[in-house]
């Protein structure tokens, strides 16, 4: 039966992290044709037709969670994938990308703590669904933007084969990593 589990898993060693040290906004347009997965697994070796990946550099309260809703009634299963971040200090170019993004649905590549890649809204996209642009009150209070994305897929976000910034740019078609 193809739902049938073919691993068990031992008790890890307590040597990792949590959090998240970067985001990269890819332009909603990739297609199941597009993905190319590492053999017997469902890790993504390459994907082509991208050109650009914007990154966003993260310090401080980001995270990003995956909610398993599954339905023996309907007979359906799906992940919806959570993506906060905090973005500190307002500037009129990312009031503006942040204008674009609550219009679009990109994929988010998600870059951990651990130095691990996963990609959210693999088909779908992700939809800016909350946020707010906080000038704060006092002067020690928060400037920026707190920003949630939504997405729901079909299976949890892949991890990418890659463990660098230069490797996933390779991975995604030698696409450019736009930082500013």
């Amino acid at each position: 039966m193809a739902c049938d589990i073919a691993n068990g898993r031992v008790e890890p060693c307590k040597d990792s992290i949590g959090g998240l040290d970067a985001i990269y906004f890819v332009n909603f347009g990739i297609d199941s044709s597009d993905v190319t997965y590492t053999s017997g697994t469902d890790e993504i070796s390459a994907v082509t037709g991208v050109t650009s990946l914007y990154k966003y550099e993260l310090k401080g309260t980001n995270s990003f969670e995956q909610t398993i809703t599954s339905s023996r009634e309907n007979g359906t299963t799906f992940f919806e994938q959570v993506l906060s971040v905090e973005l500190k200090k307002q500037d009129l170019a990312t009031t503006k990308t942040v204008k674009l993004l609550s219009y679009g649905r990109p994929h988010i590549v998600v870059k951990n703590r651990a130095g691990q890649f996963k990609i959210g809204g693999l088909l779908r996209g992700m939809d800016l669904t909350a946020g707010t642009i906080s000038d704060g009150v006092a002067m020690g209070d928060f400037n920026g933007y707190k920003l949630t994305f939504t997405g729901m897929e079909n299976v949890p976000a892949n991890f990418l084969d890659c463990t660098t910034e230069a490797e996933l740019a390779t991975l995604f078609d030698d696409a450019t990593i736009v930082v500013s």
